[in-house]
């Protein structure tokens, strides 16, 4: 099982944050916003952007209090 974060498809990271508990809660200009209640602020993914860049994947996983061994075990669990 991989540990890196490249290349981490855009229907991979929407299926990762729907696993976690996380909801769409607006569209806006080719920009998704999850969220869930216990998040200080949503999480924002950019659509037209696949794969979802590495930095983005390492903030959503800080964001949600994660590790990426904990992310690639949800994803693939």
């Amino acid at each position: 099982m991989s540990t890196h974060l490249k290349n981490v498809s855009l229907r991979d990271c929407r299926k990762f944050l729907t696993k976690v508990g996380c909801k769409i809660t607006r569209t806006s200009g080719g920009h998704e916003h999850w969220t869930r209640a216990d998040l200080f602020r949503p999480i924002t993914i950019q659509t037209h952007i696949d794969p979802v860049p590495e930095r983005i994947m390492r903030q959503i996983i800080v964001a949600l209090d994660m590790d990426k061994d904990m992310f690639w075990k949800t994803l693939n669990g």
